[in-house]
């Protein structure tokens, strides 16, 4: 599925990549979208991984096997978080691409683009990821980065 086949309604866009940070991004997100009346694409990346030549064009895609990994690891965070009881308005979507090219490209229109302070590749100790580093500083829409784990008082 892509981002470009969303709805009028107001949209948060929420990375997610397996990680604690990115399931405490998606609770945030939820939190989010009900304040906002808004819906949520939680958007996962299968990273890029050769170039192939052809008619002068370079393709570079991700393999099955990680578009594959990429969806069944959306599928358990997103029933990790949720269970059953997914909100309404969640639109789980697979993109490929480098993530914070991804998420930004998936974010453009968006109301806010959510994503947690580091990622699955996160060194111990820095305070906010490349991914999400990258995406506040380019984004077109509001970026929040969450660095807590529960927006429920």
């Amino acid at each position: 599925m892509s981002t470009d086949d969303h709805s009028d309604l107001a949209r948060i866009v929420v990375g997610v990549d397996g990680s604690e940070h990115s399931r405490h991004a998606l609770r945030w997100a939820t939190f989010m979208a009900d304040a906002m009346g808004a819906e949520i694409d939680a958007v996962a990346v299968a990273e890029l991984t050769g170039a192939s030549a052809g008619a002068g064009w370079f393709h570079i895609a991700a393999t099955r096997g990680q578009l594959e990994g990429a969806t069944a690891m959306l599928g358990q965070t997103l029933n990790d978080v949720f269970g059953a009881d997914q909100p309404p308005g969640l639109r789980p979507i697979v993109e490929q691409g480098v993530p914070a090219q991804a998420l930004l490209g998936a974010s453009r229109g968006a109301q806010m683009l959510v994503l947690g302070s580091r990622g699955q590749g996160g060194f111990r100790g820095l305070m906010l990821g490349s991914v999400s580093a990258t995406c506040a500083a380019h984004a077109t829409c509001p970026v929040l980065v969450i660095h807590g784990d529960n927006p429920h008082p």
